[in-house]
């Protein structure tokens, strides 16, 4: 397929598209930067694409592809560790959860969402392709360029990791009843907090999540920690002096411009 034929056909495919990556990140722009770097890869490949798959599927993959080397950036790997460990827990006889809680915050969209950004990122993407997408197990297989078993793993893994998760949610927002913003908001806020670019209101807000709300206050002080370092490091790194040779070399450079 040539790229003009391939562009024609691109539209119908970005709602899908864009709600997979809605998906994989609860940053709305992050997620229309996934799409914009799909489509762009997509046209650049275009001859690539022979219709051995389907179109959706070949471009489900190109986003898959691109999420999982982003969470690789970011050290957000993908681990057994976390998954052997649900596994475990579902293994218990004496482990289970309040189906109600759990199925009530399936129902709210915010709630979901933020509850799969927690799995990682190989068990997100089986359960959103297949449950949410409808895609079968050998196209989601195909996205995420395994085997069918393995993908079918990742799917019973991700599905029983999607439910724990809800469950610890209902926990977390039990824990934070009556404390001004969610966890994700407080802290999309917070470097603006620490430049003293927030409105009086806004401060306050972050102020107060801060100190009643039980895992962001190290998050807080880590980030704090290192912006000062960073700070303090700008006058005694040796990088940041100009050594003697270059200034003489830059020097020469403009004695010789007319």
């Amino acid at each position: 397929m040539d790229a003009d034929e391939l562009a024609g056909s691109l539209a119908r495919e970005v709602p899908g598209l864009l709600r997979y990556a809605r998906s994989l990140t609860r940053d709305p722009a992050h997620a229309e930067d996934l799409v914009q770097d799909t489509l762009t890869r997509a046209l650049e490949r275009a001859a690539g694409f022979r219709g051995d798959s389907s179109l959706t599927t070949w471009l489900h993959r190109i986003l898959h592809n691109l999420a999982v080397d982003e969470s690789r950036r970011h050290r957000e790997v993908v681990s057994e560790d976390v998954a052997d460990e649900v596994e475990r827990r579902w293994h218990q006889d004496s482990y289970t959860v309040d189906a109600t809680e759990v199925a009530a915050r399936a129902e709210t969209r915010a709630d979901l969402l933020e509850a799969l950004t927690h799995l990682p990122v190989g068990y997100r993407t089986a359960v959103v392709l297949h449950d949410a997408e409808g895609m079968t197990m050998r196209e989601v297989a195909e996205v995420q360029g395994v085997g069918l078993p393995a993908a079918k793993q990742r799917l019973r893994r991700g599905r029983m990791m999607l439910v724990s998760e809800l469950a610890r949610g209902h926990d977390r927002r039990e824990a934070l009843k009556g404390v001004p913003l969610r966890c994700w908001e407080a802290r999309r806020q917070v470097s603006d907090y620490i430049d003293g670019e927030l409105d009086l209101d806004s401060s306050r807000r972050v102020e107060v999540h801060l100190e009643r709300c039980p895992t962001c206050p190290p998050l807080y002080a880590a980030l704090v920690a290192t912006t000062e370092a960073l700070h303090g490091a700008s006058g005694r790194d040796p990088d940041t002096v100009v050594p003697p040779a270059l200034v003489q070399r830059l020097h020469d450079l403009g004695a010789r411009r007319p």
